[in-house]
C-alpha cells in the first residue's frame, strides 16, 4: 500500500502536468520533414529567392489525440531584424491533413488543404501573403529558417491574412504538440 507522502508526491506531480498543460506547453514532440532536404542541411536552390520561390514539400505525423488542427510558422532568427524575419503563416491547416505539397499558392485561403488559411509574411511588399523563400543578405552567412508545425487542441478562430503574432496569440493555450525542420542557407 502507498504511503500517504507517496500519494501526495503523486499528486502533486500530476497536477503540476496538467497545470502546464493548460498553459499550451507543447508535451508531445511530432515529426516533420521534407522530401527536398533533410533537417539541419542546405534549403535547395528551387526553395530560395534566388531560384523559383515555391514551397517546398512538407509532410508530419499523426498529431495527438484531441488533434483539432495544425498551424505551421516558418521563420528565420538569424535574420538582422529586431524579430525573427516571417517566411511563411499557414493555419487551420485540418486534423485530417500530413502534408503541404510543393508550390502552396500564395493566396489567402487555399483549397487544397481545405479551408487552410495563409498569413502575412515579413516582407513589405510584393507577395506578401503566403510563402516567400530564403533570401538572407549576400555575406551575411548561413542562416537557419525554421518550419515549425503546431498541433492545436482547438479550431481557432482566425482571418485570412494576419501576422504571426496574431496566429500566435490564438495558438496559446492550445498547443498539444510541435514538430521542427530546420533548413539551412547562405549566399
Amino acid at each position: 500500500m502507498m504511503s500517504r507522502c507517496v500519494l501526495l508526491a503523486a499528486l502533486l506531480a500530476f497536477s503540476g502536468t496538467l497545470a502546464s498543460c493548460a498553459k499550451g506547453d507543447p508535451k508531445m514532440t511530432m515529426s516533420l520533414s521534407s522530401s527536398a532536404f533533410k533537417n539541419n542541411e542546405p534549403v535547395p536552390r528551387k526553395y530560395t529567392e534566388d531560384g523559383s520561390d515555391v514551397s517546398p514539400p512538407l509532410s508530419w505525423n499523426e498529431g495527438p489525440a484531441g488533434t483539432k488542427e495544425f498551424a505551421l510558422i516558418l521563420d528565420d532568427p538569424d535574420a538582422p531584424s529586431k524579430e525573427p524575419w516571417v517566411h511563411w503563416v499557414i493555419y487551420k491547416i485540418p486534423s485530417g491533413a500530413r502534408a503541404l505539397e510543393e508550390n502552396v499558392p500564395p493566396k489567402p485561403r487555399l483549397e487544397d488543404p481545405p479551408g487552410a488559411l495563409q498569413g502575412r509574411n515579413s516582407w513589405p511588399s510584393g507577395r506578401t501573403v503566403g510563402y516567400r523563400g530564403p533570401a538572407p543578405p549576400v555575406g551575411h552567412g548561413t542562416h537557419h529558417y525554421q518550419f515549425h508545425i503546431y498541433a492545436l487542441d482547438a479550431a481557432v478562430a482566425l482571418e485570412p491574412e494576419i501576422d504571426k503574432a496574431a496566429v500566435e496569440r490564438a495558438m496559446r493555450g492550445h498547443i498539444l504538440a510541435e514538430g521542427r525542420l530546420v533548413g539551412t542557407y547562405g549566399r
